[in-house]
């Protein structure tokens, strides 16, 4: 047995890219910024990793109506990898994530009763639904 399931709770360092295939379902790229503090010596750093999102259909659009830069998510899915070459013979990689699940977090309370809070100081990490 084995499990393929990647879990990011972060930021968004653009606005998202939304399109749509030749068929007509929507797809949307995300570039999720996640940040730990790693002590170096004696003193405290963050790292920030990048990742490569990408969500189909229904979450495609929420996102692109919903999620701009900076913004808060969580995201759940599996890891792809693809390879190709292009035109030069230059071989290519890419690693992303599947998003099976997105949640907008800092808008959780809002997507649940369809409000809108009276000031975003309202809308805390307790607000998540997980």
């Amino acid at each position: 047995m084995s499990l393929n399931r990647v879990t990011l709770i972060g930021n968004l360092g653009r606005d998202p890219e939304l399109r749509h295939t030749t068929s007509g379902t929507p797809v949307a790229n995300l570039s999720v910024a996640t940040t730990e503090r790693i002590k170096e010596g004696n003193e405290w750093k963050d790292h920030t990793e990048w990742h490569k999102v990408v969500a189909w259909g229904g979450q495609a659009e929420m996102a692109g109506e919903m999620l701009r830069k900076g913004s808060r998510v969580y995201i759940e899915g599996p890891l792809r990898s693809s390879d190709w070459t292009d035109k030069d013979g230059i071989k290519h990689y890419k690693t992303e994530v599947k998003a099976a699940r997105l949640i907008p977090l800092g808008q959780a309370q809002r997507m649940e009763s369809r409000e809108e809070p009276e000031t975003p100081e309202e809308l805390t990490d307790d607000d998540i639904p997980f």
